[in-house]
């Protein structure tokens, strides 16, 4: 796995289809560094701050969650620094948090095979809340490099985060323009509310969290067809 520019403040560490893991996003400014999403496990991070170091990156002082699905965030307690989550999204980690320390994790790994395979060994599964929670929108300023993170409506999950790095003008979406996750469903409005907020903040490049970079009238077409 190699890590990879795709702008001048911005670097993924690619996603992989075999322990459905997304994309790892990397924002350097001048004084701060940004990581976006947590990855599906403490190996996860792991391998994606070994890519860090070795590209002579210091590791994020801060990571955004895009939403609450554990291939996103069930890595959180590895994570430097502070980790940031709409209210919703820290609400569902919350109950995975109660619902694994109370009765174990076997519901969690009976979910797909991608978790039993990143999970694989006995490999312990630990979640854990944010640290900083917020509502709406936030803007932070990394020198040199405003990143704005915004929740919206869209059809994946009720609790999506948009983070868009305004001076790159890439927009990562997390999964938010995938179908329902509980009932595979892509709901008409959900979509159109979620292409208005993609407008709305105009980037020229959208980053999915298991796809490639790709320009913004594709992520739109794509969205829209139902």
């Amino acid at each position: 796995m190699e890590l990879k520019k795709i702008s001048e403040h911005i670097w993924i560490m690619p996603y992989e289809s075999e322990r459905d893991r997304p994309n790892l996003g990397y924002v350097k400014g001048d004084n701060w560094s940004l990581a976006i999403d947590a990855g599906h496990s403490d190996n996860h991070v792991k391998e994606f701050y070994s890519l860090l170091e070795s590209a002579g990156l210091p590791l994020p002082s801060l990571t955004v969650l895009t939403h609450w699905h554990w291939d996103h965030t069930f890595g959180m307690h590895a994570v430097n620094g502070l980790c940031i989550a709409n209210e919703k999204t820290n609400g569902h980690l919350l109950e995975w948090k109660n619902k694994i320390e109370t009765n174990g994790p076997a519901e969690f790994l009976a979910i797909h095979e991608s978790i039993r395979k990143e999970y694989a060994g006995g490999k312990e599964v630990i979640v854990v809340p944010a640290d900083i929670l917020f509502s709406g929108e936030m803007t932070l300023d990394l020198g040199g490099c405003k990143v704005r993170i915004v929740e919206t409506e869209a059809p994946h999950t009720e609790d999506s985060t948009l983070v868009y790095i305004e001076e790159d003008k890439v927009l990562f979406l997390g999964d938010s323009t995938c179908d329902d996750f509980m009932t595979g469903i892509k709901d008409k409005e959900l979509c159109q509310k979620l292409e208005a907020k993609i407008k709305s903040l105009n980037p020229e490049t959208c980053m999915e969290g298991h796809w490639v970079p790709v320009e913004t009238s594709d992520t739109l077409d794509d969205l829209m067809k139902f």
